[in-house]
């Protein structure tokens, strides 16, 4: 077991897990607390990937809504002294940090969270299934796994990501999939009868067209 934290000892409880050398110091009576001990592990999964960037030059675009989500989160899951980690991916993964519950632990995670929303990627694309696949081998304790994701794929079918978050399921995890998509431009194609200039976050490909022209065919697919 793997230390998480001191607290302060209540009158009753088994002295099993008392501090004594702290105790030798500070006159009082702290319990040490260990990771196995809380009542859960959460292991938040974001997607930093370019197209997370969308609708780009925003207040509030896909990354930053996830991000926001995912440090209240973190937030709630500190209160409750939970341990949780964090895991950044676009084509690979980017940063790693499996749950713990030290406080230390938490700052970083937090720390870390800012740092995604004060520098995103520019252009990296996605591989969702990939990256989900290796976070199934890498977390080794069972946890609850939330994902913030758009979900586009650069190379992979539906059926590759199913594949990958079953993979999750198989490995006991406990999956959470937040789909996180801008309604009005991404879904309801709702944009002005005038021509547009498109760029493809993620490849920079462009397409200059008048969107009022496809946009039934656009809901279709």
């Amino acid at each position: 077991m793997e230390f998480a934290e001191h607290r302060l000892y209540n009158t009753g409880e088994s002295t099993r897990h008392i501090d004594w050398k702290l105790f030798a110091r500070s006159e009082k009576l702290f319990v040490k607390r260990y990771e196995e001990e809380t009542n859960l592990r959460c292991q938040i999964v974001i997607d930093t990937s370019a197209s997370m960037q969308f609708p780009k030059d925003t207040e509030n675009n896909k990354l930053k809504f996830s991000v926001y989500c995912a440090a209240a989160l973190c937030e709630l899951l500190k209160q409750q002294r939970d341990a949780f980690g964090l895991t950044l991916f676009d084509q690979d993964i980017s940063k790693h940090f499996a749950a713990k519950g030290s406080p230390l632990h938490k700052k970083l995670i937090l720390n870390t969270l800012q740092d995604v929303l004060d520098s995103p990627a520019e252009t990296k694309k996605t591989a969702a299934a990939t990256a989900l696949n290796q976070i199934a081998e890498i977390i080794h304790q069972r946890s609850l796994v939330v994902i913030f994701s758009d979900m586009f794929e650069s190379n992979s079918e539906n059926e590759e990501l199913f594949s990958a978050l079953q993979h999750l399921k198989y490995k006991k995890h406990e999956v959470v999939l937040f789909h996180v998509v801008d309604k009005s431009k991404e879904l309801d194609f709702e944009f002005e009868n005038k021509p547009y200039h498109f760029i493809d976050l993620e490849s920079g490909e462009e397409l200059k067209l008048n969107p009022s022209q496809i946009k039934d065919q656009y809901q279709n697919q």
